[in-house]
């Protein structure tokens, strides 16, 4: 499956949640897509859907493909500590969801396109791969011939988030993962339980 590219509202209102950021389209009509969206769904979900219904939620939010999210599962379940918060911990760590959460872009998506795009440094090196690891200490930057862009100006001029688990320095255009976050600093709102009782299957 290809990275899914159309509306985001559409993805939002099927988890009921806009798991994309703030979104006026979905404030407006927070019901399932489709010409049935405000009738009543027909019977109960089952245990499976839900959890599928989760899985799903965290590829759309951090913008994994199947392959990538089933890597990233078995690594968390290799790792000491409880796998569904590791695997979220992974998540936070790459690049691409770094860059975001610093304010460089103002999504995901566009901040695996700021990335790709070769305007961010990782300890001084140019790294153009939105799914690397961060580790702690990591210094992230934005590269010097791309401080003036237009587009990372107004995306730090907008972003008011501040997470304990990473530093930023506007004036240098420079932050550092601090350390990977714990469960309660990760504000997404997935139930990471659900997913492992999926792939446990």
């Amino acid at each position: 499956m290809a990275r899914y590219t159309g509306p985001k509202t559409k993805i939002a209102r099927k988890f009921g949640e806009a798991i994309f950021g703030d979104d006026k389209s979905f404030e407006k009509r927070n019901y399932p897509p489709g010409q049935h969206g405000l009738a009543k769904k027909r019977g109960k979900k089952s245990e499976y859907a839900i959890q599928l219904m989760e899985k799903q939620k965290a590829k759309y939010t951090y913008g994994v493909l199947e392959k990538q999210f089933r890597n990233l599962y078995e690594k968390a379940a290799a790792t000491k500590g409880v796998t569904g918060e590791v695997l979220l911990q992974l998540c936070e760590a790459r690049l691409d969801n770094v860059v975001f959460r610093m304010g460089i872009a103002p999504s995901r998506r566009a901040a695996r396109q700021i990335v790709s795009h070769r305007h961010i440094t990782v300890n001084g090196e140019v790294v153009n791969i939105p799914s690397y690891h961060l580790k702690p200490g990591d210094k992230v930057a934005v590269r010097e011939k791309s401080k003036s862009l237009e587009a990372i100006d107004r995306s730090l001029s907008n972003s008011a988030h501040v997470y304990e688990w990473i530093t930023w320095n506007n004036d240098t255009k420079e932050g550092t993962f601090v350390s990977v976050p714990a469960r309660i600093q990760i504000p997404e709102n997935i139930k990471e339980q659900l997913i492992v009782e999926l792939y446990n299957k």
